[in-house]
């Protein structure tokens, strides 16, 4: 009788995604609390907390609810927290930015006397939430952005944040020389420990929406004269390659999913930590999609984080970073422990 002819060896990769325990024995990556970093908003003179419309479940907090909101994420052990102020009032210069007394400053240094070292305090280092004008820098007399007056601003806003408790600053200003101009103040004023997360590469772009509301912004006309192109990637190793050189202790990448080309070749090449920010566009989407019961909303959420994981980012600003982290405090259900 003639024997059948059997195939030679197959590759067969989906050996190793046959069950729930071989696919854990055999992934990549995974979520921690650790991981995450929410940003929040605090709102001088605010009685009570301000939602954000365009971005449901965020809000403009009290000074004291701030403080809750950010010691309830520290006990849940997110990476840090990033805070960005809202004033009452702004001028051309952004003089609250530096006012000891201005809104941000003074969430920093209650934030740092609640929490201490419990977890990371980090501040936006940028004129935008201050100014009348909108834009992250100072005016020159025909309205553009003045690099240099803007990077003597920036040393004063470093000064005042680490004076106030920071321990990283995000300068967000996309300013040739900022690494350089800050850590050069912060080292001669003897804050040689406050370490500065550069916003690397920073886009000029459509996902940034939400956030405007956020923060109230005054922004006039747009920022494409010092954000990059979104068409553009050579860009940003060279942009990497100076913030490194001028200092920058960590390196970021924004907005984040559209932008994962990008982050993969700048954590591939980056000597230091490299961050992604889910913008509020991305957070956006994701809530008005689930809202129509078109996603699985907390799948998504953890998708999402694990791609930015994926393409090499070590922590991740998040919208979602609390009540991530809550989930895994709490244990994740099965449906979402392949995250994990």
């Amino acid at each position: 009788m003639t024997q059948p002819t059997l195939p030679g060896p197959i590759d067969r990769p989906r050996r190793l995604r046959s069950s729930a325990a071989m696919r854990s024995l055999v992934r990549e990556h995974a979520l921690r609390p650790a991981d995450l970093v929410p940003p929040m908003f605090v709102r001088e003179g605010a009685s009570e907390n301000k939602p954000v419309t365009s971005m449901p479940g965020v809000e403009q907090d009290t000074m004291d609810s701030l403080v809750r909101a950010a010691t309830e994420a520290a006990e849940r052990g997110v990476g840090g927290v990033m805070l960005f102020g809202v004033p009452e009032h702004k001028d051309a210069v952004g003089s609250g930015a530096t006012d000891p007394d201005g809104i941000l400053n003074r969430a920093l240094a209650r934030l740092r006397a609640e929490l201490g070292d419990q977890t990371v305090i980090m501040a936006d280092l940028c004129l935008d939430e201050f100014t009348d004008h909108g834009h992250c820098g100072v005016l020159d007399a025909d309205g553009r952005v003045d690099n240099d007056a803007t990077l003597l601003r920036y040393r004063e806003m470093a000064l005042a944040q680490a004076e106030a408790g920071a321990h990283l600053l995000g300068p967000s200003g996309m300013m040739d020389g900022q690494i350089a101009a800050i850590r050069d103040a912060l080292d001669a004023a003897g804050h040689l420990e406050t370490a500065l997360f550069a916003y690397t590469a920073k886009y000029a772009s459509a996902f940034y929406g939400p956030f405007r509301e956020a923060v109230d912004s005054s922004l006039q006309g747009d920022r494409r004269t010092y954000q990059q192109d979104p068409a553009n990637g050579r860009e940003a190793p060279r942009e990497l390659e100076l913030d490194v050189a001028e200092g920058a202790d960590l390196v970021m990448v924004k907005p984040g999913l559209p932008y994962l080309d990008v982050l993969k070749d700048v954590a591939a090449a980056s000597p230091v930590p490299v961050g992604a920010y889910q913008v509020s566009g991305e957070y956006a989407m994701i809530e008005a999609a689930a809202a129509n019961g078109w996603i699985d909303r907390d799948r998504t959420v953890l998708e999402s984080l694990l791609a930015f994981r994926r393409a090499g980012a070590s922590s991740v600003l998040t919208y979602y970073a609390s009540e991530v982290a809550g989930w895994f405090q709490q244990g994740l259900p099965p449906h979402l422990r392949e995250f994990t």
